[in-house]
């Protein structure tokens, strides 16, 4: 079971309790407008994406997205690795309930995500895709030490995705 406390936050596992945050996260405008449209529209719809995305990605891959909750327990956003059929490596991705973006909790999460990923999974490569115009994203990642490698097109779309990687 991933748990990693940090100086403000609970980053751990998501469970089918957690689909209140995965449905307000998935249908949040910026969600939509920069990563896509997931067609999550209930509780109980969220809770089928949890059981057949994060939570099997645990068992298949030993990671997968984690809840980001502050130390008190209220649930903030969303911080993890995900295995994409159409890429080789990992891909490291976030995202935060609005009311929480622009605190740091994003990179003090990334950050426990990416010494998981190369410390504990031994990872020996973690890219990321990101809209070259979520400069707020990119910023955020070349902190973590990637670094904007090249554009992709990723399956079923037509506008071009920055890929930014670790190590560069």
């Amino acid at each position: 079971m991933f748990e990693r406390k940090t100086e403000r936050l609970r980053v751990s596992e998501l469970t089918r309790e957690d689909g209140a945050l995965m449905l307000a996260i998935l249908n949040d405008p910026d969600f939509i407008r920069n990563v896509a449209d997931r067609g999550v529209r209930t509780l109980e719809q969220a809770q089928d994406y949890l059981e057949c995305g994060p939570i099997a990605s645990y068992r298949e891959h030993n990671f997968g997205m984690y809840k980001v909750a502050l130390q008190d327990g209220t649930p903030i956003g969303l911080c993890g690795l995900v295995k994409r059929d159409f890429l080789e490596d990992v891909d490291i991705g976030y995202a935060f309930l609005p009311e929480y973006r622009g605190q740091g909790y994003a990179l003090e999460a990334a950050q426990a995500v990416m010494d998981f990923a190369r410390n504990t999974l031994a990872l020996p490569r973690i890219v990321a895709l990101v809209s070259p115009h979520n400069s707020a994203s990119v910023r955020l990642l070349e902190k973590l030490g990637l670094r904007q490698e090249r554009q992709i097109t990723l399956p079923d779309e037509d506008s071009e995705t920055l890929l930014l990687a670790w190590p560069h």
